[in-house]
């Protein structure tokens, strides 16, 4: 795999909207202007989804014998209108995240405005899945674990055969500056990479330019670790290929999210082809042991988490201060998760998260634990005050 090297700090200086280049992967020209919006269906669970589907191609088809379409009803819009109507899209509260500002290698800069936060249609990202994608915490007016997850970044894009539009060091500068430039302090950075658009085929052959975006999403609170309920997730498990690698294609983890909500509970839990622990929709799984050990599962099946390997430098202090007597990265079967003295979900969108109960099974006292507690504090902290080599702060002007 090729070798990501480090830049040095970026200052908040210009970004050339040239691409520059890179030692790592190919890079092509910066991308020509389009626009387009995409819509998203709500997901069913997996179990009775054949069941559900075969139900629904029967009214389906009643429907479409009543329903009669004018061709008047359906305007044909100016660009001046698509416009007016994207501003009332936004202004009627169909959104629930604050999105204080997002860059585009499509239009080449930033905008604060919402309405114009969007990206082609025809992006292969949308129509194909051919795209990654990370994030970083704002916390206090720094970026969180910036470099870590820009390195998962990259050898994601590597994976998946996308091509650079600018170097690290450009790439990561045009992310702090559009954190300066949203004047948010506390919430997070999502950041995409995509063979960019072109056309509706398979082949990313006929995609001139891969594409770049961000976006700045403001996030004011951090919840309290309160414990929470998970369900084995029937949905099946990615490869280990596509597992280890940050894409969009996030189907299999939005079913496994919603079949955990649809059974009370916060999220599913996904075993591996040998039916061990693996990892939750998004996050890692975490437990303590009889022995006090802090246990997870490896790494070399499911996504390497940047807040779970965190958390397992971290946990060192309570193995110096005797609360735990060893951190330990192995197999870990469902008779030993759910027979564990505390169970928990690490992830950069909820940090340490007590689970009280997988299934019908209560995990330890059946209440949040003190190495969760513990864990939740120190990454915290962290964030908060840790050292250089992961908080980054933003310029802002």
């Amino acid at each position: 795999m090729a070798h990501l090297p480090s830049p040095p700090a970026a200052t908040g200086h210009r970004v050339s909207p040239s691409p520059g280049s890179s030692p790592s992967l190919p890079q092509r020209k910066a991308a020509l202007p389009s626009i387009g919006v995409a819509a998203a269906a709500p997901s069913r669970s997996w179990r009775g989804a054949a069941a559900v589907a075969r139900a629904a191609t029967g009214s389906d088809k009643a429907a479409a014998a009543r329903t009669t379409v004018n061709p008047n009803d359906v305007p044909v819009l100016s660009f001046s209108e698509v416009a007016e109507r994207l501003d009332t899209f936004q202004t009627s509260g169909a959104r629930n995240q604050n999105y204080m500002a997002m860059y585009s290698s499509i239009f080449g800069g930033i905008t604060k405005d919402p309405s114009a936060m969007v990206i082609p249609i025809d992006d292969h990202m949308v129509h194909r899945g051919h795209g990654v994608f990370d994030t970083a915490a704002i916390m206090d007016g720094h970026l969180y674990e910036l470099e870590q997850h820009l390195d998962r970044f990259l050898r994601s894009a590597w994976m998946g055969k996308i091509p650079l539009p600018f170097d690290r060091s450009t790439i990561r500068s045009i992310l702090i500056q559009t954190v300066s430039a949203s004047k948010c302090t506390q919430g997070s950075l999502r950041y995409w990479l995509s063979v960019g658009p072109g056309d509706f085929q398979l082949s990313s052959s006929g995609c001139a330019n891969p594409a770049l975006y961000a976006v700045v999403i403001e996030s004011p609170s951090i919840q309290a670790p309160a414990g929470c309920k998970v369900v084995t997730s029937s949905i099946p498990i990615k490869s280990p290929q596509f597992a280890v690698m940050k894409s969009v294609n996030y189907l299999p983890n939005a079913l496994t999210k919603v079949e955990g909500e649809e059974n009370g509970a916060f999220t599913g839990i996904w075993l591996d082809d040998e039916g061990f622990v693996a990892e939750g929709s998004n996050m890692n799984v975490g437990f303590v042991t009889k022995n006090k050990e802090l246990l997870m599962p490896r790494f070399d099946k499911i996504l390497s988490g940047c807040t779970a390997k965190r958390v397992l430098t971290l946990a060192e202090q309570l193995v110096e201060d005797g609360r735990l007597s060893g951190i330990i990265s192995r197999d870990v079967s469902v008779k030993e998760g759910k027979t564990s003295s505390e169970m928990m979900l690490i992830g950069s969108g909820i940090l340490v998260k007590p689970v009280v109960q997988w299934d019908d099974k209560i995990i330890g006292s059946g209440q949040e634990g003190p190495i969760a507690q513990a864990l939740y504090d120190l990454i915290l902290e962290d964030m908060r005050s840790g050292p250089p080599s992961v908080r980054i702060p933003v310029p802002y002007s």
